[in-house]
């Protein structure tokens, strides 16, 4: 970037860059929804609040949309997501710089969150061509068994802050080859890259030429909007990433309507660290796993079990790196470690720490970095805290940087604690045995839905089905056959003989 970009006032650069993305100035000036920039603490936009009565017109326009859509052959629905993954290409600089700015992640990060986006449309439009069901043997001659997969109907997305673009994607782009309508309620902290992200989508449906009114929906506002959604009995199917309480709450309401729930939940996400390891490769890979996003990722490293033998080589390197990593302004070169989303991180962080050192644990860091931005911007540096024991804080999720690191003498005794937690989403180990990275990835090992050896749990490519166990709700997004949660399944039996045979060998004969 050039030093006058970095120079420019936030609320400055936002609006232009809202204005190159195609947002009208209306939808982020005049409103309700206050919006601060993480990197500066200042107010940058004033976005105007979806109604009660304007979402549920949305949600309505989707539905008839759906009547339309889920005749349009997969592979014409792919050419939309095709056109979409076009115009995230030519937009992708200044998306990715409007995720920096309102979410706070460094310039790589946030243009690594469109590539996602574009990686998913690229996905998604082969497997347009790939939507698939078996054919079946069947007991009865002269007869064909198979399945077929129907669209759903209209899928909502409520997304978090920490990924304000991705996660829609992942969604969006399956729903359409699907054949499925998309409202999208993104979270109330970022929803300046949501009104990008609509703008962009829309020259894509403007290219496309003929998709039916409606197709892609968006509400911003607080959680009585996302609460709308989540009641609606016209959305049989809504994938929510949020936290494990969020879920408690989402997960019931779907399923008394019997919605089908794709949840994203919380991640308290643990490394082993073998006597086997490559202690310089693992070294790298917890840093950015623990450290990137400034801890603010549900796959982000919260806990790091390390063998008793290579302890004392591989903790106090760790801790010198914790010492030294750059945190400040993500716009400025060499930072690595941003500002957390807003107060409430700040002081969940700092609850933690406080619980941590009154266990008796040692404390690294953690402290808040002053001198950046306004009072309202929260810079801290990353925490590594020494346990004595697996207890107290690190038991649950904060989401904020933080690694809590525990000895461990056995395999057995680190993988018992790797999965005494609720959470159940991603997880590593670091080991050249073969059997210790076996035993990880086996029924035995990790409980995660996401089970890593020689990289961090961060940094998942969208090839692979992303989510997780236990309290992590048991959701997948992305890729491998996830596209299953956005279609219903028909089994079809065709008989072309002259006979009637009945399956069992159950006769019911009514003569002539």
């Amino acid at each position: 970037m050039s030093e006058a970009q970095t120079s420019l006032p936030v609320a400055t650069e936002v609006e232009q860059l809202l204005q190159r993305l195609g947002v009208p100035r209306t939808a982020h000036t005049g409103g309700e929804l206050t919006v601060r920039s993480p990197v500066s603490g200042e107010v940058v936009a004033q976005v105007p609040q979806t109604s009660p009565a304007e979402a549920t017109a949305v949600i309505g326009r989707a539905h008839e949309a759906f009547k339309a859509w889920r005749n349009v052959p997969a592979p014409r629905r792919g050419e939309l997501v095709r056109l979409l993954g076009e115009e995230l290409r030519a937009a992708k600089a200044d998306l990715g710089r409007l995720v920096t700015l309102e979410a706070g992640k460094i310039p790589s990060e946030g243009a690594g969150e469109v590539q996602e986006m574009i990686d998913i449309c690229d996905f998604a439009v082969g497997l347009s061509r790939q939507i698939y069901g078996l054919t079946l043997a069947t007991e009865r001659a002269e007869h064909r068994m198979m399945e077929t997969w129907h669209p759903l109907g209209v899928c909502g997305v409520i997304s978090a802050f920490n990924f304000p673009v991705a996660v829609w994607s992942w969604n969006a782009a399956l729903a359409l080859v699907c054949g499925d309508p998309v409202v999208w309620k993104p979270s109330e902290k970022t929803p300046l890259t949501a009104l990008a992200v609509h703008a962009i989508a829309q020259r894509a449906i403007a290219r496309f030429g003929d998709a039916p009114e409606g197709l892609l929906g968006l509400l911003l506002g607080q959680r009585d909007i996302g609460e709308l959604l989540v009641d609606d009995h016209r959305v049989p199917v809504l994938s929510a990433t949020g936290s494990t309480a969020m879920g408690r709450q989402v997960g019931p309401k779907l399923a008394a309507r019997f919605a089908r729930a794709i949840l994203e939940l919380g991640g308290n996400n643990a490394a082993i660290v073998t006597p086997s390891a490559d202690l310089d490769l693992a070294l790298r890979g917890i840093a950015f796993a623990a450290m990137g996003t400034a801890g603010q990722r549900c796959t982000t490293l919260r806990r790091l079990f390390v063998h008793e033998s290579v302890y004392e080589q591989l903790v106090p390197k760790l801790a010198k790196v914790y010492g030294s990593v750059q945190v400040g302004d993500p716009r400025e070169a060499g930072t690595l470690v941003g500002p957390l989303i807003d107060r409430a991180a700040f002081d969940g962080m700092q609850k933690a720490l406080g619980e941590s050192r009154e266990a008796g644990a040692t404390v690294h860091g953690g402290q808040r970095v002053d001198g950046i931005g306004t009072k309202d911007a929260y810079y801290v540096r990353p925490a590594l805290v020494e346990l004595k024991s697996h207890e107290g804080p690190v038991l649950r999720e904060t989401f904020a940087p933080i690694l809590y690191v525990v000895r461990y003498s056995s395999l057995d005794e680190a993988i018992e604690q790797h999965n005494a937690v609720g959470a159940g989403l991603s997880s590593s180990i670091f080991t050249l045995n073969m059997r210790e990275a076996e035993r990880f990835m086996s029924s035995s090992g990790s409980d995660c839905g996401i089970a890593n050896v020689n990289i961090g749990p961060s940094g998942a490519e969208i090839g692979g089905a992303f989510g997780g166990e236990k309290e992590t709700g048991g959701g997948r997004e992305a890729g491998s056959d996830s596209w299953k949660a956005y279609m219903r399944r028909a089994t079809n039996t065709i008989n072309y003989s002259t006979a009637l045979p009945l399956a069992q060998g159950v006769t019911f004969d009514i003569g002539d």
